[in-house]
């Protein structure tokens, strides 16, 4: 199952951040996983939201540009060797990581992986057959459509 997810592109400058995150926040939205990575004059705020229709035209307002991308959340034993054994497959099935983010504590001795694939339908696919659990977006307390 594929989740909705928003890349929010903020200029390296001090507080674009804090505004960013006050705007959710007064728009009542909820975060849910999120990483910020940096390229040389900004960085890449990707969010998991409660919803991310409204994040989107929220960012939109207040001129951050901002886009919806599908990502997958996948459950791994949060020990030694999870992560290689999870991508083995997708390796051998040439299917390649864009980018992912991570974070533990959503179960005991579980780890949630959130993923950007080059083939996110196939990925998917693989990684049911392999017996990997994928979080739902509503197990992310996340709307799936629009407002």
């Amino acid at each position: 199952m594929k989740l909705k997810q928003i890349s929010i592109f903020l200029e390296n400058s001090p507080g674009r951040l804090y505004e960013t995150t006050r705007a959710l926040g007064n728009a009542g939205l909820n975060l849910r996983a999120l990483t910020l990575t940096e390229a040389a004059d900004y960085g890449v705020l990707r969010l998991l939201v409660s919803d991310v229709t409204k994040a989107r035209r929220v960012m939109m307002e207040k001129q951050f540009p901002a886009r919806i991308d599908e990502v997958a959340a996948v459950e791994i034993r949060d020990q030694a060797g999870s992560l290689a054994d999870l991508l083995e497959p997708l390796m051998k099935a040439n299917i390649s990581v864009r980018y992912m983010y991570a974070f533990s504590g959503f179960k005991d001795e579980r780890a949630v992986m959130i993923f950007n694939f080059s083939d996110i339908d196939k990925a998917i696919e693989i990684l049911q057959e392999n017996g990997h659990q994928l979080i739902s977006a509503e197990a992310f307390g996340m709307l799936e459509g629009s407002e």
